[in-house]
């Protein structure tokens, strides 16, 4: 194995790790300080939940990067290098709107995981928005990128509206 490919393979572990210690983290903290009773939770609940704080700190890094780059974040963009040569010309004007979307996405979490109405909301926001922007790449002919995303985001918007997953939130 080339000593780049296992330098990257490390660096993703790193990264990996990080990430499941940040969501740990910001739980233990929930609970902790904004005095959030632990309650039994479906796996889907705590998944959608991982996944509002997981985009949260994607679209902080990728904001971070954005409006301040050349730090040894900019490594990240390793993961999807084209995105990065689409976004870095507009510095920024892109990185900030990311910063926003990052915060949105942390109140959504802390909303979910508080079992609050507005967190569902939000959530549903979020969501219903990904589902407009993916039939939107769809219709402009980026069939698989749009296709996919559409089926994901759909069956994500489905389980958020079902009954049993808006009562739990007060």
């Amino acid at each position: 194995m080339p000593a780049s490919l296992a330098k990257n393979r490390s660096f993703l572990y790193q990264i990996k790790s990080a990430v499941a210690g940040y969501i740990r983290t910001l739980g233990a903290y929930l609970r902790r300080f904004l005095m959030l009773t632990p309650s039994k939770s479906s796996a889907g609940i705590t998944a959608m939940g991982g996944f509002l704080f997981f985009g949260s700190l994607m679209a902080a890094l990728a904001g971070t990067t954005l409006v301040w780059p050349g730090t040894v974040l900019d490594r990240i963009w390793a993961l999807n290098a084209p995105a990065y040569q689409r976004l870095a010309p507009f510095g920024r004007i892109i990185g900030i709107p990311f910063l926003f979307l990052s915060v949105i996405l942390l109140l959504a979490g802390i909303g979910w995981f508080g079992r609050r109405l507005w967190g569902w909301r939000l959530a549903v926001a979020i969501i219903a928005t990904q589902v407009a922007g993916d039939l939107v790449n769809l219709f402009l002919g980026d069939f698989v990128r749009g296709g996919v995303g559409f089926v994901i985001a759909g069956a994500l918007l489905f389980y958020l509206l079902r009954p049993r997953v808006r009562a739990g939130f007060a």
